[in-house]
């Protein structure tokens, strides 16, 4: 038997047992599909992450309340805050070399205009300079100046999302919104920012810093952001940052990162997580692999007496061997082929809502290790074939 007529023979057998085939196939198909699109939910969430890193900014640095990996819990795990506006100050004025500092406080309440309605908005305060500070400058009108910040002026700038929910067509400059029955007027609105993993970044009211304070009877801030004059001091910054806070704070109250070290940290989060779950994706191409050894196998127990006709007419032990391993590698890449297919419709599907990027190497990695799963399992039944004796195969019943 030459080449084009082994491989012939390995599509007809296919063909012949479609059903069989395609059920061998099923868990090659998801396991291919499972690993690519994990990979690309991977990837495309590292990316996204490091571009909003850097829209931030290099020379940024943050302080969190508690320390990171232990210390600083609480009853229940929960953070002991021990952050308040008198650190900002602190920083300001001890810490050289900034550019600037904001503190923030984070709640999430009701939004209202006339008789429109937002629920669960994103009110955050802080001071004049966070506009600078982490990028989100008002695009239309303008952010509130250090005396409105400092008197705690009852005045907002509000993200898109406001603007289109509540005020549609209408300019929003001017008017007046119920921050949790408290009004603020609308000088601003911010730079659009988009939404990512099903949180809508532009559901959100930034006000004054002690406006907030009074209006939500809180003591402490969520976090403070600074900024370094220069890239390249960044390192001294933090740690003068964190000499300065040691000195009314313990090192379990508080953690200083930059945002190449945040930035870090949550990559290698994400790259474990990733790692993690496509190793569990990848068990699913096992189990296809073991799939097509026992139909394979049943394949050879059915088709004893065709081989031994085939070796009787004079077909070679190679030539049998070679036909049923093209059978399961062929079993193998429709699977591998199916699977991509449907990463690629997954992919797209998902990326209307969390970032995801189908990358070369994820599908070449995803592809091969098909066709080898395909070829290993794929040996012992072809070995099998093509030991069977013409004579002990003809008188198989």
């Amino acid at each position: 038997m030459d080449f084009i007529e082994v491989v012939n023979s390995s599509f007809e057998a296919i063909r012949i047992n479609k059903v069989r085939s395609s059920l061998t196939a099923l868990g090659i198909i998801i396991g291919v599909a499972s690993v690519v699109l994990l990979i690309s939910l991977g990837t495309g969430l590292r990316n996204y992450i490091t571009g909003q890193f850097e829209q931030l900014g290099s020379n940024l640095l943050f302080v969190i309340p508690g320390k990171i990996g232990a210390g600083g819990r609480g009853p229940g795990g929960t953070t002991i805050n021990k952050l308040s506006i008198k650190h900002v100050d602190l920083i300001k004025r001890k810490v050289k070399g900034l550019e600037g500092v904001i503190p923030t406080i984070q709640q999430f309440t009701t939004v209202k205009y006339q008789n429109k309605v937002l629920k669960d908005v994103t009110i955050i305060g802080t001071n004049e300079q966070f506009g600078d500070i982490v990028n989100l400058p008002a695009v239309h009108g303008k952010f509130f100046d250090k005396t409105q910040s400092d008197s705690g002026k009852k005045v907002a700038v509000i993200g898109k999302t406001i603007v289109k929910d509540i005020f549609g067509a209408k300019n929003p400059l001017g008017e007046r919104i119920d921050v949790k029955s408290q009004k603020y007027q609308v000088i601003g609105v911010l730079k659009e920012q988009g939404s990512t993993l099903g949180f809508d970044q532009d559901n959100i009211v930034v006000v004054p810093f002690n406006a907030a304070q009074r209006q939500f009877g809180v003591t402490q801030v969520n976090n403070i952001y600074a900024k370094a004059q220069n890239q390249a001091d960044i390192e001294k910054v933090a740690e003068d940052l964190k000499n300065v806070l040691l000195d009314d704070l313990s090192e379990e109250d508080f953690s200083v990162m930059t945002a190449q070290q945040t930035l870090s940290t949550i990559q290698g989060i994400l790259r474990v997580i990733s790692a993690t779950l496509t190793g569990i994706a990848a068990i699913s191409l096992l189990v296809g692999g073991v799939g097509i050894s026992n139909i394979m196998l049943v394949s050879v127990t059915e088709r004893t007496r065709e081989i031994g006709l085939r070796k009787a007419v004079g077909a070679k032990s190679q030539d049998i061997l070679f036909q049923f391993l093209v059978e399961a590698i062929t079993i193998s890449v429709l699977g591998g082929t199916i699977g991509l297919l449907l990463a690629g419709v997954g992919t797209v599907a998902i990326s209307r809502f969390i970032p995801a990027t189908i990358t070369f190497w994820s599908v070449v990695i995803a592809f091969g290790f098909s066709v080898v799963v395909g070829v290993i399992f794929g040996v012992a039944p072809a070995i099998r074939a093509s030991r069977l004796e013409p004579i002990v195969a003809l008188r198989h019943e």
